[in-house]
This record gives C-alpha cells, sequence and structure tokens, in this order.
C-alpha cells in the first residue's frame, strides 16, 4: 500500500528539511538520553523509529497497551535491528506505582516527550470519557512537565493538533487549553511542540477503518464532504523529532501549505484504497443497502460504500494550523511553519480551570454542559459545534 497516492501525493513533506539538518539530527540523538511516554501509538511509534535508527544512548519507552509494545519492538527488529545504546520498552501506565518504581531505578533523561493523547472528536460524546480526555490531554501533561523538571531535562516535548487553532470541538479545545499551560511551564522547563493534520492509517483513524472492513469484508462509510490535510506516520515523526530537538522554548511546529499539502476528502481516499486493491467503489444510498449489497458486489471485484453529508458534533468545516493572531517564522525550514509563542498566559485563569475541575470530580458525577461551560471561560472564542449527532451512531 502506498499510503502517499492514497492521500493524493508524490513528495515527502519534510525531505529537504531532514536532510538539510541530518547531521545536528543525528549528532543529537546520539548523545542523548530519551523518556517516551505513549510510545506504543501510531505517533508514538513513529517518532521511536526516528529517534532508534539514529542510534542514542538511551530510549525508554512506556505505554499502556502491551500488544502494541510488542508489535513497535517486532516492527524495529524486524527493519532496523539492534543498536549499542539501552532501547528498552516498559508496559506500564504513566503515573502508576510501576512508572514511579522505574524512575527511582536512577534513570536520568535529557528529553522527555508525551505522545500519549486522547485524539478522536467521537470522545466528547458523554461527560465520562470527555473527562478522562482532559486528564490525558491536559492534566497528565500538566504532571509529565512536573517529572521532566524533576530530573532536570534539556527538553519536554508533547503533541498538539491542528484542531486546536480557533477550535470547534471538545477535543481541539483540550489541546488548545494544553498549549496555554506549556506557555506557564515553558518559563521553568524548554517546551516545543507540534500541531499537524490527520495522520494517515494511524489506529483508530477512519481511514484505518478501511483496512479493517476489508480485511472483515463490511461496506467502507465515510464522509463526502469533509476535507482534510493528511501527514504519513513517518512525517508524523519527523515533526515531532524536528520540533524536540530543533524547536526553540514556546516553538509550535506545522506543516507549511504547499503544493505537496493539499485537502482531500474521505470518500475520495475510499475509492483510491479499493482501486489500489483491485476493486471498484460502488457508491449505495443507505447504510443498509451497503450492507445489504457486500454479498453480491465482492465477488465481482466491486465495494459497496456508503459516502454522506457530515452532521455530527464537532466536525470543522476547515482544518487550519495557525490562527490571525499568531506570530509565525516561515523562513527557517523548507516544509515547516513555525508559530513563536510569547509566554504569555493568564494564570488566573489556568488556576480556575484546575480547580474546577478538582470540584467536579470530587461531586463523583458532572454533566458535560459543566465542562462545555469551563471550555468556554478557558478558550475565549470557543465555537463548540454541537448538533446531537455523534460518530458512534454512524456505520
Amino acid at each position: 500500500m502506498n499510503i502517499l497516492s492514497l492521500i493524493g501525493r508524490q513528495f515527502n513533506l519534510f525531505d529537504a528539511d531532514i536532510i538539510a539538518h541530518s547531521t545536528a539530527l543525528n549528532d543529537m540523538v546520539q548523545q542523548s538520553r530519551f523518556l517516551i511516554i505513549g510510545g506504543a501509538g501510531s505517533i508514538g511509534q513513529a517518532v521511536v523509529r526516528e529517534i532508534f535508527k539514529r542510534m542514542p544512548k538511551v530510549l525508554h519507552v512506556v505505554d499502556i497497551s502491551e500488544n502494541n509494545m510488542v508489535e513497535l519492538v517486532r516492527d524495529i527488529r524486524s527493519t532496523l535491528g539492534y543498536i549499542n545504546g539501552d532501547f528498552q520498552t516498559f508496559a506500564i501506565d504513566y503515573g502508576s506505582v510501576e512508572f514511579l518504581a522505574l524512575l527511582n531505578s536512577g534513570y536520568e533523561y535529557d528529553y522527555v516527550l508525551n505522545l500519549s493523547a486522547l485524539k478522536h472528536v467521537r470522545s466528547e460524546k458523554d461527560p465520562f470519557t470527555l473527562m478522562r480526555m482532559i486528564d490525558v490531554n491536559i492534566t497528565n501533561v500538566i504532571r509529565s512537565i512536573d517529572l521532566a523538571k524533576s530530573m532536570r531535562a534539556k527538553k519536554y516535548f508533547c503533541v498538539s493538533t491542528d484542531k486546536a487553532a480557533n477550535p470547534v470541538n471538545m477535543m481541539g479545545g483540550s489541546k488548545r487549553i494544553m498549549e496555554m499551560f506549556l506557555g506557564r511551564a515553558s518559563l521553568e522547563i524548554p517546551i516545543s511542540t507540534a500541531r499537524f493534520a490527520n495522520v494517515a492509517f494511524s489506529d483508530g483513524s477512519l481511514l484505518y477503518g478501511f483496512s479493517q472492513r476489508i480485511l472483515k469484508r463490511q461496506p467502507i462509510s465515510a464522509p463526502n464532504d469533509v476535507r482534510r490535510y493528511f501527514v504519513t506516520p513517518q512525517e508524523s515523526g519527523e515533526l515531532c523529532l524536528m520540533s524536540c530537538l530543533l524547536g526553540q522554548n514556546r516553538d509550535i511546529f506545522f506543516p507549511k501549505l504547499n503544493e505537496n499539502l493539499h485537502l482531500t476528502t474521505f470518500s475520495e481516499i475510499a475509492i483510491r484504497y479499493l482501486s489500489d486493491i483491485g476493486f471498484e467503489a460502488v457508491e449505495c444510498s443507505t447504510e443498509e443497502e451497503a450492507r445489504h449489497r457486500v454479498l453480491e458486489l465482492i465477488p465481482q471485484k466491486k465495494w459497496p460504500c456508503y459516502f454522506f453529508e457530515s452532521d455530527t458534533t464537532g466536525e470543522k468545516d476547515f482544518e487550519e494550523f495557525f490562527t490571525s493572531s499568531e506570530l509565525l517564522d516561515m523562513e527557517s525550514f523548507e516544509g515547516i511553519g513555525v508559530i513563536k509563542n510569547l509566554a504569555t498566559f493568564d494564570n488566573g485563569r489556568l488556576e480556575h480551570f484546575i480547580e474546577t475541575l478538582k470540584l467536579m470530580r470530587a461531586n463523583k458525577t458532572w454533566h458535560k454542559e459543566e465542562i462545555v461551560d469551563l471550555f468556554n471561560y478557558m478558550v475565549p472564542g470557543f465555537a463548540h459545534k454541537e448538533t446531537g449527532k455523534y460518530l458512534d451512531q454512524r456505520m
């Protein structure tokens, strides 16, 4: 499967920058010790690969997903082999007793990269999953920054999202609030991050869902009016690595918009994907029709598809990486833009956020409306799009 052709591109976005900075990147990695939190997810695995192949002194990976961690090691051994440095993976939960024991075992790290995140817009459908999103995307970040400071790490890096620019959903809003906390913490430790587009075929993504539907001989369902930017898994790893090692304090790296990066719809990718594996997409008018025609169409090398106009909560009409009020550096890199942030933050607002969350949890239950109100307070102009419909109600 050629991911580039499926997302409508011919070239990697960051080849020129990787080549231009290869010596600096290699030297920094070879002299450094890395702790990767959430390293078994799609972006995490891509970052681990980029660091591993440059032969670090220490590369330790923590993730709660035992199965993904096993696959990460198998993948690296099968492609990159072995290094002289200390490469270890730990299938433990960040913040657990086991994780704290790991840190108390004498390990020290120069760079702490937090790649854990709840990334799905669908996770805002109920107040309980939404609270976990806040915990993973915001409060865990605060705790891991404190960890990095305590071990005197040189740098802290974590992932943001393009959806943090003028957010319309709670996931994007959570990452925007996270960026506010990063601004405050940057006074005590250098921090950089990255906003980037959808990672093509990442775990749990709609494109990954296409491959699962094909394996299970099920119809494909996708919106035909939602246009998104896509990067490959390798590009996600490269962008994170360059932001971590080359970014200055408070920098946010993002892919430049040029002829190599353009918007495409999920339905267009579905059609290209099916063609790539030798099937013709057949559009059906309803989910029921698509399910009903599986046995008829697949033996004919055709695949039933249901394409629809999106009406679910939190879907942004268009994607953007920065706002009109942010200061940009578009000259330092060939394929990367950089948002140059000042250390400006409202400390009272940040403390209000933390205290309000504590009160909600102390009450043992909470409502989504309370959290939306809190996000509205934290992000002026937050345009949350609530339609009452969620992706879990789609095929």
